[in-house]
């Protein structure tokens, strides 16, 4: 699964972007820190109060996932299901 997630969280564009979960909006800023080795997401429901933060760790003993005060599965499930604007 982490596989999966790293593949969705990876084609995710760099940066601050639009996109759409789960039938709601959503403003995204998608950040590389330390040459990537550690990454930020943060998104905000556009007109909701809706908020996902999370930060990746690239280590060598494998990719470690922190959720930000927020369970796992709801950072999961919104990178694999985020289809940003094109």
């Amino acid at each position: 699964m982490i596989s999966d997630f790293l593949r969705a969280f990876d084609a995710l564009p760099l940066g601050t972007f639009y996109g759409v979960f789960d039938g709601r909006r959503y403003v995204v800023t998608r950040t590389n820190f330390s040459g990537g080795g550690a990454q930020k997401l943060v998104a905000e429901e556009l007109g909701g109060a809706d908020y996902i933060s999370l930060n990746l760790y690239r280590l060598a003993s494998g990719a470690r996932l922190k959720p930000c005060e927020m369970p796992e599965a709801k950072v999961v499930a919104f990178v694999m299901g985020l289809t940003p604007d094109t």
